[in-house]
């Protein structure tokens, strides 16, 4: 070896000549340094062959090589070395920003890349098909996000500020979109907060009703989410201020009851042929009670009406019910046409009938001069001109302020072309926007899927666990029942509102504020998430 002008003795007698077979390969002369770490070797390998040193085995002697010291493998000048492992792909620096073509990416990438605007999808962790798809279905609902991000406590804490604080990083998550992960975090915290669903059977976690998981979701997130008011988020976004009004023909007694619901509850009976006439049944009550005028215990009948409207309606249909012979939550397959509008209208109170009598009227217009529109269209440039497009297409949101909330909030008819300061207003009727679908016969068994329209461009996607799907309105509409297909269980619907002049709008316009905070909020959400307190 020549000694380099300069160097002292000892340096000179450190460096060495190595030459490392890898493989089919041979480098020659490859100087090492031994007063230097063999990780500055293993680097002076990495530039040469490509193997990451992490991924590195370099046999000296028989020897292993560290990364911190020689040890023992202390190798000779002019020695032959080993080097084991799999190169990475090296390549120079490129320009940042630079083009990348679809056909040049992994297929994987290439197929998370076409549905990364809708989101990404979860792992099933073992039968927790119920809870993936409650929690896209709720990722659906865009102020709740908001609210969450916004309002949403720290990691630490009780087990429901942990189980809010999961909820809002998931939703984090799942709006980054892209390749599926496993929902880790919020699982560990849903199971903390309610150990039902870490229920097992035969060492393996059970099947758990996907409404019982959006119940207790929202239960916690009533309790923590705030806004700056002190109002409870969930409340102003779904809750349903309800009356309850019970008459006797035994007497001219009368009493009512004002409640909160966050779920109308479609029953479903031999006769029930759409989801309207359920909900029908469903508000409708009969109670024995002791009548102070005669003395004695009798029947009351009566039904529950809808004092307020949220900018969230929820629907469960009432597919599952107890079967004593072998223990199991049974399903109804009965066939239950649902709409893509729902109209709330006739299970309003009449108070509230005449408050949205304007915003209806308005919305009537609005959708009347749009088919104006079109007509005139089709005619061409040479017809008279045509109005200003009067209702927005399905996704065209608005100020949740306006609607009792915060944030994005429902579908919106513009203002008339008339002249003028205009209001939001409830109108009463709504668009379905989430579905969660139950397949297979017992609530104990089977699997649960989500179906969400995208706000953008009204697409359908359907969220099935990891697998992310488009699909059409007819599919949507097809998951009414009657086989062994998905059938809806939950529906979310959001508040079509319409432009109504300020003069005439100030209580209906005002209707989803007043009734989310008017009525008094219950202690705690019901149970089964619906109904009628009383």
């Amino acid at each position: 070896m020549t000694q380099t002008a300069g160097k002292r003795p000892a340096e000179d007698m450190a460096q060495v000549k190595l030459n490392v077979k890898w493989g089919k390969e041979t480098y020659n002369d490859v100087e090492a340094n031994m007063s230097q770490s063999p990780l500055v070797f293993k680097s002076q390998l990495f530039a040469l062959t490509g193997v990451p040193p992490d991924r590195q085995k370099v046999m000296i002697k028989g020897a292993l090589l560290k990364d911190d010291e020689w040890g023992k493998a202390v190798p000779k000048d002019g020695m032959t070395i080993m080097l084991m492992g799999s190169a990475e792909a090296v390549s120079v620096e490129a320009p940042k920003n630079i083009p990348k073509f679809v056909e040049d990416l992994p297929e994987s990438e290439q197929e998370h890349l076409e549905t990364k605007r809708f989101g990404a999808g979860l792992h099933n962790l073992g039968n927790t098909c119920y809870m993936n798809s409650t929690v896209q279905c709720m990722f659906a609902v865009q102020p709740l996000r908001e609210a969450l991000y916004a309002k949403a406590p720290g990691s630490g804490g009780d087990p429901t500020g942990r189980l809010v604080a999961a909820t809002a990083e998931l939703f984090k998550d799942l709006e980054t979109g892209g390749a599926p992960f496993p929902p880790y975090a919020f699982l560990m915290a849903l199971r903390a907060k309610f150990p039902q669903f870490a229920q097992q059977v035969s060492g393996v976690y059970a099947q758990q009703d996907a409404e019982e998981c959006w119940t207790n979701v929202m239960y916690a997130l009533r309790e923590k989410v705030k806004d700056d008011a002190g109002t409870a988020v969930v409340d102003k976004l779904f809750g349903i201020p309800t009356r309850l009004t019970l008459k006797t023909d035994e007497s001219a007694e009368e009493f009512t009851e004002d409640g909160m619901s966050y779920t109308l509850k479609v029953n479903i009976e031999d006769k029930t042929a759409h989801v309207s006439e359920g909900v029908a049944v469903g508000l409708r009550e009969e109670r024995e009670r002791n009548s102070a005028e005669l003395g004695r215990t009798v029947l009351f009948r009566g039904a529950t009406t809808l004092t307020g409207l949220p900018p969230y309606l929820t629907l469960q249909m009432m597919r599952f019910f107890f079967r004593r012979d072998n223990g199991q939550k049974a399903k109804i397959l009965k066939k239950i046409p649902f709409s893509l509008e729902f109209d709330a209208f006739e299970f309003c109170s009449e108070a509230l009938k005449k408050e949205l009598e304007a915003p209806r009227a308005a919305y009537k217009e609005a959708q009347d001069r749009e088919i104006e529109a079109r007509k005139l269209a089709k005619k061409g440039p040479g017809a008279a001109a045509a109005p200003a497009p009067a209702a927005a297409s399905s996704g065209a949101d608005v100020d949740m302020k306006d609607a009792g909330g915060a944030g994005e909030a429902s579908t919106s008819a513009p203002a008339p072309s008339s002249s003028g300061p205009t209001k939001k207003a409830m109108t009463g009727k709504y668009e379905l926007v989430g579905v969660v679908t139950h397949k297979g016969r017992t609530a104990d068994s089977g699997h649960y899927v989500a179906w969400v329209k995208q706000p953008t461009d009204g697409t359908w996607v359907c969220f099935d666990d990891e697998k992310l799907t488009v699909r059409s309105q007819e599919e949507v509409l097809a998951l009414s029942g009657g086989g062994d297909w998905h059938m809806a269980y939950l529906l979310l619907y959001r508040a079509v509102m319409a432009d109504v002049p300020v003069e005439g709008a100030a209580g209906a316009a005002q209707e989803g504020k007043g009734v989310a905070e008017g009525a008094a909020a219950p202690a705690a959400m019901e149970a089964e998430g619906g109904g009628a307190s009383a």
